[in-house]
Parts: structure tokens; C-alpha cells; sequence
């Protein structure tokens, strides 16, 4: 494994059910869910609520934790600009709603829109595919191995989640649902 990288970000709905997503000015400007790196002594919501809110300039609240998604690429691969690998990333991702429109102007050169989650943009990130399709089969608690796939437009998933981290099903009842679904309140620790 390369170096490690912890970062966070969000599948963000709206009222009508449609997702938020990024496009990044620079690079390969694929969609990509908001979100960003944690700091050190900061806990992924805390992450979550801060990068979401400065990337987008949307408040939103979070609802749980869709599941955990190990990014990795090939060995030795390079992007422009860096010298050495590109690091592995874990990225705590979460289901989040936005509360209300935005408060202040996104980062520039981040360009929002929204999508339903049927239709997403085809250049998408592996990421944002895997979790959006994780987020509306409705799964929670999810460990998941996604490969960077650089200069490529990510298809869609053929199969279900799998990978060496595991799988996003268990054989508990309930497990893989949202809290509101198992009949159990949200977790109250991902309150602001």
C-alpha cells in the first residue's frame, strides 16, 4: 500500500431526491461528490460538515455514514505536478440532506449541479458511482475497495459492491438499510 490519505464526502439530496455533485475546474473534470481531506485533530463529521458547507456553500445535515471506501490506483502511477504516487484513500462517505439553498458562493472552480441518482453525468468518479449506487439501494455500513481509474470514463457497476475489504451486504436483518428504515432514530453523534 502507498501512502495513506484520510479524506470525507457526502451523497447530498435535495427535496425532490436528486444528488449533488462537483465538477472540478481543472484536470480530468469529472463529477464528483463534495467533500475534502480531514485536518488532524478534526473527526470525519466534523470534516464532512466543514469541507461540504466551504466546497458548495450548502448547510446540510448528516444523516449516517453510507460506508467507508478504500480508493486505491496502480502502484507507482503519478499525476501531474506531484512527484512520487499517488497516496491510497480512505474516504468516510455519508448520506446527507441539504437544508435549505446555499448560503454562501461555492470554491471557485467548483461547478454544482444536481442530478437524479438514475441518470448521473457519465463522467463520473469510481468513487461517486459506487457510493451514489450504495446510497440508493438504501445500504449503510458499507466497506469498499474502488480502483482510480485516471483518464477513463467510469461505466457503471455490472455487479454489486465487492472487493477485499469486503462486501456491502451482512446476513443481519437490517444491516445495510438507513437507520430510519431498521425503525431506529439517526445516529444523534453525526448532529452538528
Amino acid at each position: 500500500m502507498s501512502a495513506l490519505t484520510w479524506a470525507v464526502a457526502a451523497v447530498v439530496n435535495d427535496d425532490a431526491g436528486r444528488v449533488l455533485l462537483c465538477r472540478q475546474g481543472r484536470g480530468e473534470r469529472r463529477h464528483a461528490l463534495p467533500g475534502g481531506r480531514l485536518r488532524p485533530t478534526e473527526s470525519p463529521v466534523q470534516a464532512a460538515l466543514r469541507d461540504i458547507r466551504a466546497e458548495t456553500g450548502c448547510e446540510i445535515e448528516l444523516v449516517d455514514l453510507i460506508g467507508v471506501y478504500h480508493l486505491t490506483g496502480p502502484g507507482g502511477q503519478t499525476s501531474p505536478g506531484r512527484a512520487g504516487p499517488l497516496p491510497d484513500v480512505l474516504v468516510h462517505v455519508f448520506r446527507a440532506r441539504a437544508t435549505g439553498p446555499p448560503t454562501a458562493d461555492p470554491l471557485p472552480g467548483c461547478r454544482l449541479s444536481w442530478h437524479s441518482p438514475d441518470a448521473l453525468p457519465e463522467a463520473v468518479t469510481p468513487l461517486t458511482r459506487a457510493a451514489v449506487t450504495d446510497a440508493r439501494a438504501g445500504r449503510s455500513g458499507v466497506l469498499h475497495a474502488v480502483r482510480r481509474t485516471p483518464g477513463a470514463v467510469d461505466a457503471p457497476p455490472t455487479t454489486g459492491p465487492s472487493g477485499p475489504l469486503g462486501t456491502s451486504q451482512d446476513a443481519r436483518p437490517g444491516t445495510g438499510q438507513p437507520p430510519g428504515q431498521r425503525g431506529e432514530p439517526a445516529d444523534p453523534s453525526l448532529r452538528p
